[in-house]
């Protein structure tokens, strides 16, 4: 074994396929998870394809003395892998207090029990909203931090330069800040995939439960913009390659592969795709179609934005490299398992 990993929204949807991945490659990992956003089913998924079952706890990240519990029940613990966080853009702007507490009290509890613990590593779920609208696409790790277009936005912006005080303020670890473009797709073998409560927040599973019947129609935000079709555009990244560079972080870190204290990288795959191309990319791809309808524009929404991925391409020797047709293809294959289930 290589060590153990601490994986916070362990069961939600990139934590679950980071998860695999970790353990695929050799990692021990204990799961925290509050199930507000995922299942504990979730872990049968991850059995099915590793054979192995992480260690997990339900308990919340802002639940400080809940989570000394665990660090103490494994002091082995090498690296934490933070994904805990609410991350729906609309529903930040609806209930920005909910966002401030989960988001930003959380990190803080971690970050002070990684120096109390010795813990060498800590990987951080980042997103591309802290870049706003950028003034030049495609957008790199240098782009100025524009103001955050949302609660959810500004509470990664604000995390973001809490890991960079800390660290500059002579912290005993080493941090990897990872910045996603737009997760989407399934594991392959449709064991795990993006598993919403309830009306989904993104856009991939609204579109596979509308080609499912389960939706009426999928809602576009806007056909107004200033883009070719006039929706918003977007970097749609595989979550299955996008797991595979948190593996990659802690392996750099543990290794010692750098001697920088913070680093930052973009996640995606340096090509943007209007949310009208990746409907017909999907109807396409599977042969289903997805009924939609064009709506307003949604609040906190950027126009459009995707990623120049060389700085991670370059460093980390990472890459996407699964296509998009593919990756709605897993997206479905899922969706189905889902309906099949039930």
């Amino acid at each position: 074994m290589k060590g153990k990993i601490l994986v916070t929204g362990g069961t939600g949807y990139i934590g679950s396929h980071t998860t695999v991945e970790l353990q695929n490659s050799g990692y021990e990992v204990v799961i925290i998870d509050n199930l507000s956003n995922s299942n504990e089913n979730v872990l049968d998924g991850i059995v099915r394809i590793t054979g192995k079952k992480p260690v997990f706890y339900q308990m919340d990240c802002n639940d400080k003395n809940a989570l000394e519990r665990v660090l103490s029940e494994h002091l082995d613990i090498q690296g934490i892998i933070h994904f805990a966080a609410s991350k729906a853009v609309g529903e930040s702007v609806q209930q920005p207090l909910k966002y401030y507490r989960n988001n930003i009290v959380s990190l803080i509890n971690l970050l002070e029990l990684t120096t109390v613990y010795h813990i060498r590593a800590f990987v951080f779920s980042s997103s591309c909203t802290v870049y706003g609208q950028p003034d030049i696409l495609p957008v790199t790790e240098n782009a100025p931090i524009k103001p955050a277009m949302s609660p959810y936005g500004n509470t990664k912006q604000i995390n973001e330069e809490i890991i960079r005080d800390t660290i500059y303020a002579g912290a005993p670890f080493s941090s990897i800040v990872l910045r996603y473009f737009n997760p989407i797709g399934a594991h392959p073998t449709a064991e795990i995939g993006e598993l919403p409560i309830g009306i989904p927040q993104n856009l991939t599973p609204f579109l596979t439960q509308t080609a499912a019947g389960i939706r009426e129609e999928l809602s576009v935000f806007g056909d107004d913009y200033d883009t070719p079709d006039g929706s918003c555009i977007r970097d749609y990244i595989n979550v299955v390659d996008l797991a595979k560079a948190h593996v990659i972080a802690i392996d750099r870190i543990l290794n010692r592969e750098t001697a920088a204290n913070l680093e930052i990288f973009n996640l995606g795959t340096g090509r943007g795709v209007s949310v009208l191309e990746l409907i017909n990319t999907f109807e396409q791809a599977t042969g289903v179609k997805a009924p939609y309808k064009i709506v307003n524009r949604r609040e906190g929404d950027i126009e459009k934005v995707w990623a120049d991925p060389t700085r991670a391409n370059k460093i980390l020797g990472w890459r996407a490299v699964e296509t998009l047709e593919d990756t709605l293809r897993s997206a479905w294959k899922w969706q189905q398992k889902l309906s099949s289930d039930k």
